[in-house]
């Protein structure tokens, strides 16, 4: 969700005038990009702008696809440039409406740590693991940073494990284990004198740091096209040159799953799916001063909008619906010879 390059290495407010501009010209890309516009605009320490952008989705809401998210991210970023009465109402506003997505708990919950209200912070994890994690079934990716800053933050208390915090320990990959990235006393080594300490930081610091990244931003080098029965029947329709591409419907849909598997197998990482639609592709078409009947333009559109944030990973998690919408579970589906398997 947020950009975490260095403020050295990016302008941090062009970049955010640029993704405004874009979210004019792609109203319904407007709230991803103003997201990330927003998350700029603190990077550069413009905050009340930051503020402004929030506000500007806010006031749209009900085509909005997560106002939840907007809210924490707004309640976030009020606290820190001292509206900590504002921030707080609006945290507990977040609570109350019991999302479904971790992402508002896991920002909310974070504003109460990074103020040491540990104590709220840990009952925020908490309230939202009982909510989206069910027992029995392998948490989804979503939801392990709901758990590792839950245990992060009891960590920090001096509680000790439960059953969540051992699912924690589980899921997290990385070589530095959560104990020791979550142990209190690294605070510690951070003054001393001895190289070999502040190495071992340094090496945790940035185990740390890599995973975060990683939790924050999932790239999708390769996003196969995917267009939904209605909508290739409107662009076949319209441009009939096309149907060299896509013969039928079906045999898209056994195209995409069997690209996706060869490129899996072959070892390409963070492969992604995005559902194209016909306005959408005629107006990228006019930005490239392209025509709509150029085939080299299909993938182009795809890698664009996988850019704009619009990619659902591949494969879907386990027990969840199949990517091509027809309302079957994936392991049913086109996934019936599950790469998981």
């Amino acid at each position: 969700m947020r950009p975490d390059t260095p403020a050295e290495n990016v302008d941090h407010a062009n970049e955010a005038a640029r993704l405004e501009r874009t979210a004019g010209l792609y109203p319904e890309d407007a709230e991803a990009l103003l997201l990330r516009a927003a998350a700029h605009r603190e990077l550069a320490g413009d905050r009340p702008a930051a503020t402004a952008l929030y506000d500007r989705l806010l006031s749209s809401a009900e085509g909005l696809d997560n106002p939840p998210l907007i809210r924490a991210l707004k309640a976030s970023n009020l606290w820190e440039y001292g509206h900590e009465a504002e921030a707080r109402a609006i945290i507990d506003g977040v609570r109350a409406t019991a999302p479904r997505d971790p992402a508002p708990w896991v920002i909310v919950a974070e504003a109460l740590e990074s103020h040491d209200e540990l104590e709220a912070a840990a009952e925020t994890f908490t309230e939202a693991a009982r909510l989206l994690l069910a027992d029995g079934t392998e948490p989804p990716a979503a939801t392990h940073p709901l758990l590792y800053g839950r245990h992060r933050v009891r960590r920090l208390q001096g509680l000790p494990h439960d059953d969540w915090d051992t699912l924690a320990d589980t899921l997290h990959a990385s070589p530095v284990s959560l104990d020791e990235l979550h142990d209190p006393k690294r605070v510690w080594s951070l003054g001393s004198e001895n190289p070999a300490e502040l190495q071992a930081e340094i090496a945790r610091l940035h185990a740390e740091l890599g995973a975060y990244r990683e939790a924050l931003s999932r790239p999708f080098p390769v996003a196969v096209l995917h267009w939904p029965a209605p909508e290739l029947t409107e662009l076949l329709t319209a441009y009939p040159a096309l149907s060299a591409e896509y013969p039928s419907h079906e045999e898209h849909l056994s195209t995409i799953e069997s690209s996706l598997r060869e490129l899996a197998t072959s070892g390409t990482p963070n492969l992604g799916i995005v559902t194209g639609t016909v306005p959408s592709y005629e107006a990228f078409a006019a930005s490239e001063s392209t025509p709509p009947t150029d085939p080299t333009l299909l993938p182009q559109y795809a890698t664009t909008l996988a850019a704009r944030g619009r990619a659902v990973a591949w494969p879907p998690e386990r027990g969840a619906g199949c990517w091509c919408g027809m309302g079957e579970a994936y392991a049913e589906c086109h996934g019936a010879v599950s790469p998981y398997s």
